[in-house]
């Protein structure tokens, strides 16, 4: 008798990659174009990303330590896919190439050329391409590098076992550094001794500047990206952002890519943590306890309001507080799912604020929401109001009434003297003003270069115009500055549907060597909202299915799905008693047109390929 021979290992699906085309060219190659011809023999991981999305910022962190193992073989390339009008422009695409330190070519895709090709419909969405040129894996979101990673060593091994990998340097050529005193800075503070602290966020520093807000008194930070505490020379930040005074000694730091918070001593330098662990907070991590103990997601700014430093958590759609008496960190509003809706703090959507700000008379804490271009506030009894901004897809440069004005990605607030508060428009380039008495908007100033942050210091306002790289004083004007109006949607085409039923597909097929995770009841989740919500007959609301078949209502004839989903996978070997887990997520704002002929069926890829 013989034994039976092993099961053949399933031939991994390849789909021929299309061509990488984009108008505003390749950055980080020295001048060099490319076509996918050229990478032949390379593992590819494309990456279509924009800038202003912060799981987009996420994944590029994801991938450092991939495109340093794989360094000889792997060849990443970004393919900056615009949301926002900014951010079709060259200019600010070659910014955020450096200010986020991506390093490795990116093709500028003004026109979503390649998007479209690949048939993406989320940032972030990662493509792997044999060295063949082939897709061989698709992933939405971010956490899958863990499997990339695992891929990448199947095709090294398969493809030099064939003669078709080819090894070495990649095409990847650093830019010249830039001889300026801040960098690409985020936020400011003006502290008690009148100076300002400004958090240089593209050199992981924090600078103290003069009164004339130039000459630099001295940094805090080594310059290293790192999560170290100590002295001010050997502390290390990863891209600090938001800063507030906790006391007249103490100043609060948002770490951003640190996920942390950090405690400056104004008096020694001194650096320490004060929330976070280090690592970014998942679905499913605790959401209150001791600060140190809790993991936390991106926080971009902070504020002292009432008795506690509430934290933007752009990460994860959410504001939490820190409470420095008892040394706890917890959510305050926000459910994590992507959007705009108000209410009471635990039903609250927000889409990644970046800006926070408590009026003096501490009624109401004021927020930048940058991806829906929103201005909102909480009141004390923690109910979240929208006073400028309607959604996810709408942006401009609108004065006017508050319900029809339009911003485009804000990402700071700063209450006057008056009670109103001033707006940093970041992609609109302009300081912009909301006055709560008459709910009108105005421009308060223009020709400022990606706005990211404004103090008060006397009658003047000193903006942190992040693209400058520089602070700019402005004299607070009496009369608004006078803007053309202009409205936008985001540049994505909406998806043709039929009117009536359509089947929403999640695709999730666990990476190779894992299974779903169904130790403890079902791994996987799907939420399912729209706007406007009449949209949705049938449909709404959570499940654990990853297909879902919905209504659509043919008298609304256009409209946003909304779409979350969640997946938990663990290694799957049976003698492992403690397997690595891994969760995958992703959020999606589908446009969508009810057309008769349109398609009856929605596929969203979360991770592999439709078959």
């Amino acid at each position: 008798m013989t034994d039976s021979a092993p099961a053949p290992t399933p031939r991994r699906v390849r789909v021929r990659a299309p061509e990488l085309i984009g108008k505003g060219g390749w950055l980080n190659t020295g001048g060099q174009q490319y076509t996918l011809a050229d990478l032949r023999g390379r593992i590819v991981v494309l990456d279509f990303w924009t800038f202003c999305c912060i799981n987009c910022l996420h994944v590029l962190d994801e991938l450092r330590e991939l495109e340093e193992k794989h360094r000889d073989t792997v060849v990443v390339i970004g393919v900056h896919s615009p949301k926002f009008v900014h951010e079709a422009e060259h200019q600010a695409v070659v910014d955020a190439v450096e200010r986020y330190g991506v390093e490795h070519p990116v093709l500028d895709d003004p026109e979503l050329a390649t998007w479209k090709q690949y048939a993406v419909r989320a940032w972030p969405t990662l493509v792997v391409v044999d060295p063949e040129g082939y897709v061989v894996a698709q992933h939405a979101g971010e956490g899958h590098v863990h499997a990339i990673e695992r891929l990448v060593t199947e095709l090294e091994a398969e493809h030099g076992a064939k003669g078709t990998l080819r090894r070495g340097d990649g095409p990847y050529v650093a830019p010249e550094p830039e001889p300026t005193a801040l960098r690409f800075p985020g936020k400011a503070l003006v502290l008690p001794s009148g100076n300002f602290l400004v958090s240089d966020t593209t050199r992981h520093q924090l600078v103290e500047l003069a009164q004339d807000g130039e000459s630099v008194v001295r940094r805090i930070g080594s310059g290293a990206r790192g999560f170290d505490d100590g002295t001010a020379d050997a502390a290390a930040f990863n891209e600090p952002q938001g800063l507030a005074l906790l006391d007249d000694s103490a100043v609060v730091v948002a770490d951003t890519v640190n996920h942390a918070l950090r405690r400056l001593d104004l008096v020694s330098g001194e650096v320490t943590t004060l929330a976070g662990t280090g690592k970014q907070w998942w679905q499913g991590s605790p959401t209150s306890g001791p600060a140190r103990e809790i993991a936390l997601s991106s926080p971009w700014d902070v504020a002292l309001f009432g008795d506690r430093m509430w934290i933007a958590m752009a990460g994860v759609h959410q504001l939490w507080a820190y409470d420095p008496a008892e040394g706890t960190v917890s959510v305050a509003a926000g459910t994590t799912n992507e959007g705009l809706v108000d209410g009471p703090g635990a039903e609250a959507w927000f889409a990644q604020p970046s800006g926070l700000a408590a009026g003096p008379d501490g009624e109401r804490l004021w927020l930048a929401d940058s991806e829906t271009s929103a201005l909102r506030w909480v009141d004390r009894k923690g109910v979240v109001h929208t006073a400028v901004g309607t959604g996810l897809f709408d942006f401009g440069h609108r004065d006017g009434a508050a319900g029809q004005a339009l911003l485009q990605h804000p990402l700071g607030v700063t209450v006057l003297p008056d009670g109103s508060v001033a707006v940093c428009d970041t992609y609109n380039h302009a300081l912009r003003r909301y006055d709560p008495a008459t709910d009108e908007v105005t421009t308060l100033a223009t020709d400022l270069k990606e706005p990211s942050g404004a103090v008060l210091a006397g009658e003047d306002i000193v903006v942190v115009e992040s693209a400058r790289h520089r602070l700019t004083r402005l004299r607070l004007p009496e009369e608004a500055v006078k803007v053309a109006a202009v409205a936008h949607r985001t540049r994505r085409a909406a998806t043709e549907v039929a009117p009536g039923t359509l089947r929403l597909d999640v695709i999730f097929q666990a990476p190779t060597g894992q299974k779903l995770d169904t130790r403890y009841g079902p791994s996987t989740r799907l939420l399912v909202s729209a706007t406007p919500p009449e949209l949705l007959l049938k449909g709404e609301g959570a499940g654990t299915d990853l297909s879902r078949t919905l209504e659509l209502d043919p008298a609304v004839p256009e409209g946003v799905l909304h779409v979350s989903a969640m997946a938990a996978s663990c290694d799957d070997d049976p003698s492992n008693e403690y397997p690595a887990c891994h969760v995958h997520q992703q959020d999606w704002g589908v446009p969508v047109r009810l057309t008769e002929g349109g398609a009856d069926r929605l596929p969203l890829v979360l991770a592999g390929l439709d078959a």
